[in-house]
């Protein structure tokens, strides 16, 4: 955790200036596919430990959509994107340019939006780690995970929590007039990773 502890202290307003970059190629990228001004507030970076994830998401019973993918690289981990049922409502109204998205479910088609939106904010950033870091991190195909927080954690952060046991939070607010899109994303290293990840950004890592 010393390592952590010095992430934190030293580079953790490197991490927000990535993520601000971030934010603002996810809503370029954003505003492009639904013909609509989207913008980004400052996120919020901080490292969280995986036995703070549940209660940080608003408890194991609250119901998310999570978007996970696996990174490939330099910096091999997985990344999470997270957003409550309403919250993905909003944003699929706009990208779908329909009001028809207040039903319990989602379609088909809402479904490959959510896996097209996932693959256009999770690719925003880490293209922009990747650029500030000057290290290769690669994508896979986002998978998708609509349940309670407890759920999703169980069939997905479990497993990786295998291999390590903090992840990088990004706190991200996306702005429509006055709509307020949240979402929260979590990278996760793998063990291995620290060394390059901590190295880029300037902490030696021993």
């Amino acid at each position: 955790m010393n390592k952590l502890n010095q992430l934190k202290d030293l580079q953790l307003d490197l991490l927000k200036e990535v993520g601000n970059i971030g934010a603002g190629h996810a809503a370029t990228a954003l505003s492009t596919m639904i013909e609509k001004t989207i913008e980004m507030n400052v996120p919020k970076v901080k490292i969280l430990p995986f036995s703070e994830i549940e209660e940080f998401l608003g408890g194991e019973d609250q119901v998310m959509v999570g978007i996970f993918l696996r990174v490939e690289g330099d910096v091999p981990g997985n990344m999470f994107f997270m957003m409550t049922k309403e919250s993905a409502k909003q944003l699929l109204k706009y990208m779908l340019n329909s009001d028809d998205v207040k039903h319990e479910g989602f379609t088909d088609l809402e479904y490959s939006a959510l896996n097209e939106l996932g693959n256009i904010l999770t690719g925003s950033y880490l293209s922009s780690l990747a650029d500030f870091t000057n290290l290769k991190m690669n994508p896979t195909v986002p998978s998708i995970a609509i349940d309670m927080v407890g759920a999703i954690l169980s069939f997905g952060l479990i497993q990786i929590s295998q291999y390590s046991d903090v992840a990088i939070v990004i706190d991200t607010t996306f702005l429509d007039g006055n709509n307020l899109v949240e979402g929260h994303f979590f990278l996760i290293p793998d063990p291995e990773s620290f060394q390059p990840l901590f190295s880029a950004l300037g902490v030696p890592w021993e």
